[in-house]
């Protein structure tokens, strides 16, 4: 069993994203992804947003380049952070618990 300490990280506001659900056209990833890899699929496709797909690779979510900067440039960013965690942050705004 391996201990995590967690430090909160205040990271303003995520920008919301205006996407419509039933538009599945995009580049899809898994939200374990890591926001460092992502943000290079990002750059490498030239696409502003991913569509987040779950294990049986439907879509579940969509996270844009501006949401995964505000949580690259937090000061406790990590490069462990995944996707999924940006996704949280929508539901849980203000606050990612980085692992330290």
């Amino acid at each position: 069993m391996t201990l995590v300490q967690m430090q909160p990280c205040s990271v303003g506001p995520v920008p919301a994203v205006l996407v419509d659900p039933e538009d599945a056209s995009g580049l899809r990833v898994r939200g374990d992804m890591t926001v460092e890899v992502a943000l290079a699929v990002m750059a490498g496709a030239r696409v502003g947003r991913l569509l987040v797909c779950d294990e049986d690779d439907q879509h579940t979510d969509s996270v844009t380049e501006a949401q995964l900067a505000v949580v690259r440039d937090c000061s406790a960013y990590t490069d462990r952070i995944r996707v999924r965690d940006v996704l949280g942050l929508r539901r849980t705004p203000g606050t990612l618990a980085l692992s330290s």
